[in-house]
């Protein structure tokens, strides 16, 4: 059974943010854009496990458990389980009005049938009705009785070892209901516009919310450089300017722009140049020698898998030191575990050690780290003291340069990738295997929680990548620290 051309409760939620990009996903299924990454994968991945999980805290259902582009053979093995009345089907398959889905969990009840939705979130989201609602509408058009939904997520109150409170369920059955004549509206018009040419469809903050949509580069590929969406933190205000006429920060007049930050950053990008203000000078003697240079990598697993750990604790399993003494000397520590298991106290003494007689660790958003260092005292309380003591000598270095300076090719953020090439151009993350901290994330967690997914060679291969990973995250901190330092003595003219 092929389904070029209809919808299914994916499809529907894609269309609910824009018909271009359902339309696209329909018509052109295998577009580059729709290959995921290894971190999309990773996601995809981690939601399928949750589902799977779910089914256990609702026991006894009759799995559907086909290809998933068997929609025939899934529709008949629906039908004959509908038949025996189960407690519960797992990956209950209908199709009626043009729409295909394929229920979560749908549990037997004495009025009829219960729609549960599983997302892997810790709570529920407004776009999960919308997700629920079509289900809701298409087993009814098929015939069902169906009494009620529910969206089921991570509880986040829940702490391992103990997973009897893993998963909570939400009511959000009056929601679905009143939300069905949109949904049915919504049904009607996307069958309609799939069956024409591409739609058009403006650009605006919708291309990210509540997903970033995978074609946006499409759509924005003639979005002129410096365009007023990249106005750090004032997404929202964008359309705003745009109705005002203002389609890049070179439009934008004295006083349109609020935000001290975002007003220096229009400054900069309308001189062409780096604008340094402020006391730069006074704000660099937070950082005195010695300096550590720290950086942590985590993994946040939604099931929990160690001890005290919640779904998507933040969990540190490697980090990066480099080590400044007085006169400019580098000394590196680095470590990520070379076996599975809980890595915490052991990462801990060596973070400890690594850290011993720093007068200032230095972080760039230094709240990860503290975070990251109060979760080992917890977790190696052996540790505690002297990782509260690593907290009390952190300092941020992502303020000294948000407070005071902006280059244009910081394109509105100042994640220290865009901060280190523009600031130290002769730095970059260009080239290195692992560039982005959830590529990182996704191989530590291979490492750590399926060891046997990798041959020993290729865990080897992937414990140097992620080395040469977190070890740039620091050293690009002191490269922005020293260029820092030469902009506060020339006044910011270097």
């Amino acid at each position: 059974m092929s389904r070029p051309h209809g919808l299914s409760k994916s499809r529907f939620t894609s269309g609910l943010q824009c018909h271009r990009q359902l339309w696209w996903k329909t018509h052109e299924p295998g577009a580059p854009e729709l290959v995921p990454d290894a971190a999309t994968h990773a996601i995809f991945d981690s939601g399928s496990r949750v589902g799977v999980v779910a089914q256990g805290y609702v026991p006894g259902g009759t799995p559907i458990d086909l290809p998933y582009d068997d929609y025939a053979g899934k529709l008949a093995a629906t039908q004959a389980a509908l038949a025996t009345k189960p407690p519960a089907i797992y990956e209950a398959s209908v199709s009626a009005g043009g729409v295909f889905v394929a229920v979560d969990i749908l549990q037997r009840e004495s009025r009829g049938w219960r729609v549960i939705e599983v997302k892997s979130s810790t709570q529920v989201k407004p776009q999960h009705v919308p997700d629920a609602a079509i289900q809701v509408l298409t087993l009814r058009e098929a015939g069902l009785e169906i009494s009620g939904a529910d969206v089921m997520v991570l509880n986040s109150a829940c702490r391992y070892p103990d997973l009897s409170n893993l998963f909570r369920r939400e009511d959000v059955s009056a929601e679905v209901e009143s939300t069905l004549p949109m949904v049915a509206s919504e049904v009607k018009s996307q069958l309609a516009m799939l069956a024409g040419p591409l739609p058009e469809a403006e650009i605006g903050p919708r291309c990210g919310s509540p997903y970033e949509c995978p074609f946006r580069s499409r759509c924005w590929k003639d979005v002129p450089e410096h365009h007023v969406s990249t106005l750090y933190y004032q997404s929202a205000h964008a359309q705003k300017y745009l109705d005002q006429g203002w389609v890049t920060i070179h439009d934008l007049p004295d006083g349109s722009v609020k935000n001290p930050t975002a007003d220096r950053q229009r400054r900069a990008v309308q001189a062409g140049r780096m604008l340094v203000e402020g006391d730069l000078a006074a704000t660099l003697r937070r950082f005195p020698a010695p300096l550590a240079y720290f950086d942590f990598e985590t993994i946040n697993p939604a099931i929990p898998v160690w001890n005290g750990c919640g779904p998507y604790t933040q969990v540190p399993v490697q980090f990066s030191c480099h080590v400044e003494a007085a006169d400019g000397t580098l000394t590196h520590f680095e470590w990520v575990p070379e076996e599975p298991g809980d890595p915490r106290a052991e990462l801990a003494a060596r973070v400890v050690e690594a850290c011993r007689g720093a007068a200032c660790v230095v972080a760039y958003n230094a709240s990860f780290e503290k975070r990251g260092l109060e979760h080992l005292a917890e977790a190696a309380p052996q540790y505690a003291d002297a990782l509260r003591d690593v907290i009390a000598r952190m300092v941020d270095l992502l303020p000294a340069v948000r407070d005071h300076v902006y280059h244009p090719e910081f394109g509105g953020s100042f994640s220290i990738k865009a901060v280190l090439p523009a600031l130290a151009p002769e730095f970059s993350y260009e080239g290195l295997e692992i560039a982005q901290g959830d590529e990182a994330a996704g191989v530590l967690a291979t490492l750590l929680l399926d060891p046997d997914a990798l041959l020993p060679l290729e865990r080897a291969a992937r414990r140097e990548e992620l080395l040469a990973y977190c070890k740039l995250d620091t050293l690009a901190m002191v490269k922005v620290l020293h260029r820092l330092r030469e902009l506060a003595s020339h006044g910011g003219d270097a």
